[in-house]
């Protein structure tokens, strides 16, 4: 547990750039315009000091720690941080009963700010609830993570929820280009020149993230030999070692996210739906076969009889890749990705199996009816097991009789759609309801 303390009369190398440059007022702070931007909700109630309970949901480095910082420059109150990692309910429990407190003799409010949220299990949440109901405490989360997932639904009511979006290299330009300038939080108490191209490649590697970039330049600069005049030069080489391309974190709700984008990509876009593939198998980590599981179910949910083959080619490619692995297999699922794209649709199949489970729903118990009971046996004839009639004995293969039990006779499931190799058997039900078969 700590206060923030932020004294601007500390020595420029005692704490990183990131952490000297942080902005201490909404006038310091880099994007997030559609929150915080002149006239937004959370600037205001910033500005006047009336910030009630948020969540504050985004990427790494797109601005959340540093706005909890700049509410706690602007309150009147205390602001408690805590590290959802490490923090204990009973951590939790004295924060509140020194709010508690503060309130009832000194009539002071106390925000606390909880980072990473996500980390605090179900129980450590709950012991927030009531505080936050009472207005004991001002509670103020941030998190990388869906907080749909991972917070609470009664602590999510009581809180207002703003998402921060990812930053861009024009973001973690202008940060640079502001820790260059400034001789106080900075660089600027140093002969250094920074090549732009350096900075760009910087900010591209940062991919967003602010404080990476920060601290790449700061490495930069104070492993960089001065020239003969003193002078350090950050030039384009100098960068390249100074950041590495970033390691994308695979996070569950990241994974979730990105496998719900390659099954809607599988609708509607062959470019997506491999780029989303090879994107979380090759950048993030991700088992093939999660992909595999889920191009087989969307040949019946979105393909069907439409293009059954589609269901061949997934289950081909789930055989391939557990016989060869990866990256032996990465051909064949990827022509079976493309096969279910390029392959008219039809959710028929996916639409029936839910007409069928809401009719069984619907009804308490399902009697066969006697002509489709088991015949095979001497005296089925006495209990009226008769009358079924042999479909190959008729014309065309087909003959009309019950066969749905009593409760759902002339209901309809199934109703093909006119794509692909559906499109015959839409022909065939149009020809048998002509015969009497319900529409």
């Amino acid at each position: 547990m700590d206060l923030f303390s932020f004294s601007q009369d500390a020595v420029p190398a005692s704490r990183l750039l990131a952490d000297r440059m942080r902005p201490v007022k909404l006038d310091e702070y880099i994007g997030q315009e559609h929150i915080v931007g002149p006239g937004k909700l959370l600037r205001r109630a910033i500005e006047a000091d009336q910030v009630s309970s948020i969540l504050l949901y985004g990427p790494p480095g797109c601005g959340k720690t540093t706005l909890a910082h700049i509410i706690s420059q602007h309150t009147n109150g205390e602001f408690v941080r805590l590290n959802a990692v490490d923090a204990s309910v009973k951590d939790v429990r004295e924060v509140i009963e020194r709010a508690q407190n503060n309130k009832s003799m000194y009539g002071t409010k106390t925000i606390l700010f909880l980072d990473e949220v996500h980390r605090f299990n179900s129980s450590r949440q709950d012991a927030l609830l009531p505080a936050v109901e009472k207005g004991t405490i001002v509670f103020i989360g941030a998190t990388t993570e869906n907080p749909f997932h991972y917070v609470n639904g009664a602590l999510m009511s009581r809180s207002t929820l703003f998402q921060l979006e990812p930053l861009t290299q024009e973001h973690s330009l202008t940060a640079m280009h502001r820790a260059l300038a400034d001789a106080e939080r900075g660089l600027g108490f140093m002969d250094l020149k920074a090549d732009e191209e350096a900075l760009r490649h910087i900010a591209s590697m940062a991919n967003g993230d602010i404080r990476r970039a920060l601290n790449a330049l700061e490495l930069a600069a104070l492993t960089t030999p001065p020239l003969q005049d003193g002078t350090v030069h950050v030039t384009l080489e100098v960068a390249e070692e100074s950041i590495r391309r970033p390691i994308v974190k695979a996070d569950e709700s990241t994974q979730y996210d990105v496998l719900s984008a390659f099954h809607k990509s599988i609708r509607g876009s062959s470019d997506a739906a491999l780029f989303w593939f090879l994107y979380a198998v090759e950048k993030l980590g991700m088992d093939p076969m999660v992909f595999l599981r889920r191009l087989i179910a969307a040949s019946s949910e979105d393909i069907g009889l439409a293009n059954p083959q589609a269901m061949v080619q997934a289950v081909s490619a789930l055989e391939a890749y557990r016989n060869n692995g990866w990256p032996e297999a990465k051909l064949n699922i990827a022509q079976a990705i493309l096969f279910a794209v390029e392959s008219p649709k039809s959710n028929a199949v996916y639409t029936a199996i839910s007409r069928a489970m809401g009719a069984m729903e619907q009804i308490r118990s399902a009697e066969v009816p006697l002509h489709l009971r088991d015949a095979h046996y001497k005296g089925a004839e006495k209990l009226g097991h008769v009358g079924y009639q042999y479909p190959h004995n008729f014309p065309g293969h087909y003959v009309k009789q019950q066969y749905l039990p009593d409760a759902l006779e002339g209901q309809v499931f199934y109703k093909a759609t006119e794509q692909g190799n559906e499109a015959k058997i839409h022909l065939n039900q149009q020809r048998r309801r002509g015969q009497g078969e319900p529409s």
